[in-house]
């Protein structure tokens, strides 16, 4: 049993006030996917501002992703001994800056670091976060407040993005960073005011939370959804090129497909909370299960239009659905060290990020045509429940050992 799962919410707080608390922390969480996502579909405008070819100005991307895998477990690890809430404002202080500066980014070079600043406290905020959150609810309910907080990120994809793609291409790529960086300090307020103070743990310290990289569990639990999101992604990365070239939509109808999908996140981050105070494996054991049915069928049957509509609000969905589960799991596989692990998560996703696109792009440039990552990300998913079916297994055989001793 875990610090955090044994946690029970404070008498003084009310559930108004964990409302507005987990508002303010899914509040940061918005502004973190309008700031990631947004880049994609301003890149030519962000290429065009400092000078440089498309696929160069991709590496803005890779440099926000970077710092996302760096500052994780770098900044939860230097914020062992600090006040949870204390470290969620910093890192949302540093992720508005990282911003800011991006707004008066001049050249390239400096764009990318710049943007490598803003991605060091993303991972370690949806970490801290998480674990605040967890904190404020009972322990059959830990699920939903965790997926409330991560509810920000997927309703970015269908208010926030939209809405800074079209702002940056009418008025300048630099203003998604004057937007980004509003809702940071936003953020910052709130919190200030409705995240209630909690003191460091008396056992907290860089030893303790470093100790968790040491459990199997943890690791396990990462690479479910390295391998797992991978195929995900896989499928995500090449949307646009699969709807229009197979599916046969005129590119004008993509926004309609990516707010489909961002939709299909909303419902799926609810569902997933949902399914995670239900039962943490068995959600993680029937989500990859589902994922992997889902890319197959969406691969089958993408060239009908209207079923490919479905499949696309289905695979929004279906991803959304895990991450509250993986997320809790690491919670529970780390006594003593929730806020490094919990912040992995974050780390494991961008990995996952990298991987679907690269396992995808391999398979188009082999000549296997658009479906094929849908049928490679089926694959992958398969391959991460079956990780995670080892890692239940291996509870099972501990839980045994124990009570044989």
């Amino acid at each position: 049993m875990t610090l955090i799962k044994n946690a029970r919410p404070p008498k003084a707080i009310t559930p108004n006030a964990v409302a507005l608390a987990i508002l303010s922390l899914a509040i940061g969480g918005f502004g973190i996917g309008t700031t990631e996502f947004a880049m994609m579909g301003l890149l030519p405008d962000v290429a065009e501002g400092v000078g440089v070819s498309v696929p160069e100005a991709g590496h803005v991307i890779s440099a926000y992703a970077l710092g996302v895998v760096v500052g994780a477990p770098v900044l939860v690890a230097i914020g062992a001994k600090m006040p949870r809430k204390a470290l969620a404002l910093g890192l949302m202080a540093l992720f508005t800056v990282g911003n800011l500066l991006s707004v008066l980014a001049q050249d390239y070079t400096t764009l990318l670091i710049t943007r490598f600043i803003a991605g060091l406290p993303h991972g370690a905020f949806f970490g801290v976060a998480a674990v605040l959150a967890a904190s404020l609810v009972a322990p059959t309910k830990r699920g939903r407040a965790i997926s409330m907080v991560m509810m920000g990120l997927s309703v970015a994809n269908v208010l926030g993005v939209p809405l800074a793609t079209f702002v940056g291409q009418q008025f300048g790529w630099r203003w998604l960073f004057v937007m980004v960086g509003a809702i940071g300090v936003i953020t910052m307020i709130c919190m200030a005011m409705f995240v209630p103070h909690q003191k460091a743990h008396p056992d907290a310290s860089l030893r303790n939370e470093l100790s968790a990289l040491r459990r199997g569990q943890v690791w396990l639990t990462l690479l479910v959804g390295v391998v797992g999101f991978g195929g995900f992604f896989a499928v995500y990365t090449y949307v646009a090129n699969t709807m229009t070239d197979v599916a046969g939509f005129a590119s004008d109808f993509l926004p309609v497909i990516v707010g489909l999908y961002g939709l299909g996140m909303v419902a799926g981050n609810y569902v997933g909370g949902r399914l995670a105070d239900w039962s943490v494996m068995g959600s993680i054991y029937t989500m990859m299960a589902f994922i992997a049915a889902v890319l197959m069928i969406y691969s089958l049957t993408v060239h009908i239009q209207w079923l490919a509509l479905v499949m696309i609000f289905v695979i929004g969905a279906s991803g959304a659905m895990l991450v509250p589960s993986l997320q809790t799991r690491l919670l529970d596989v780390s006594p003593g060290a929730p806020t490094l692990a919990s912040s992995l998560n974050h780390s494991a996703l961008n990995m996952a990020n990298a991987l679907g696109a690269f396992v995808g792009g391999l398979v188009i440039t082999w000549g296997w045509g658009f479906t094929a990552p849908a049928m490679v990300g089926a694959a992958l998913a398969v391959l991460g429940l079956a990780i995670a079916l080892l890692s239940g297994l291996l509870d099972k055989v501990g839980a045994k050992a124990h009570k044989d001793n």
